[in-house]
């Protein structure tokens, strides 16, 4: 996901997952590596899974190391951007001239849609099954004058972005819940930590969950547990879960996160 009003040369035309194209992007190509420099990149819960594991750090050293706090346009909620070197270029930290992207396997969700950008970020039960999809037209980039065929279908699962979209999804559509909201109806500060904690701090959500008495709270049968317990992608649907739990569903959802970030603290 990427902030739109910071993107440049957005195509008016609408894509959908059928909608066809022509790019590719390879070390032959002038203008390697050029759109890793003066960017902007939404990091997703998945994506800092990921990067922090391939980086073997912890996610707050990750946090500390590679990104940059901000609050997310009409949702006043936190989210976190890839922070770039204090260069000329304003440069991806993993970029090389050379190489490329040195954690190519591992990059972010962003990273894999270029040269598309999405503007699906609907509640899912209202989502349109056509998708809506949009080039980021860069004046430097000759990947469209390749001749390699693609259609945005075809694009998202070669470049793994429909499997991140889906484990990202229900913290998507807590970004589009919260958006939905009046200008006047914020949440607590404690609510917005709550969430920074589940979205992007992964290691202190597990501290969270089983050196609290989170569990002796929540009635979690075992075998959820024991799945959370081993699997971080689980423990993350499982946090999102809960977190919309109590931002949106409860009779005081507000009072609960604050309850909960009381004792995130106390804990």
């Amino acid at each position: 996901m990427e902030d739109l009003n910071k993107i440049a040369g957005i195509s008016p035309v609408r894509l959908g997952y059928k909608s066809k194209f022509e790019f590719k992007c390879h070390p032959g190509v002038p203008c390697f590596t050029e759109c890793c420099r003066g960017i902007n990149i939404i990091l997703t819960p998945y994506d800092i899974v990921q990067l922090k594991n391939r980086l073997k750090l912890s996610s707050r050293e990750f946090l500390a190391v590679y990104t940059e706090p901000h609050l997310l346009e009409k949702t006043d909620l936190p989210m976190v951007t890839l922070k770039l070197l204090d260069d000329e270029r304003e440069s991806c930290p993993f970029v090389k001239d050379k190489e490329g992207c040195i954690i190519y396997k591992d990059r972010p969700t962003s990273c894999r849609y270029y040269p598309l950008g999405t503007a699906t970020l609907q509640h899912k039960e209202g989502a349109d099954d056509d998708g809506f999809f949009f080039f980021v037209n860069e004046p430097h980039c000759k990947g469209f004058e390749e001749d390699t065929e693609w259609t945005v279908a075809q694009w998202r699962e070669d470049q793994g972005v429909d499997i991140r979209d889906e484990i990202n999804r229900e913290w998507t559509d807590l970004v589009v819940r919260k958006r939905s909201f009046p200008p006047n109806i914020k949440l607590t500060e404690k609510a917005k930590q709550m969430f920074f904690l589940v979205s992007y701090d992964i290691d202190k959500f597990r501290e969270f969950v089983f050196d609290s008495t989170f569990l002796e709270r929540m009635d979690v049968d075992d075998a959820t547990v024991e799945k959370i317990k081993n699997d971080e992608i689980e423990l993350l649907k499982f946090g999102l879960e809960w977190l919309k739990g109590i931002l949106f569903k409860q009779t005081e959802p507000e009072k609960q996160a604050d309850n909960f970030a009381d004792q995130a603290k106390s804990d």
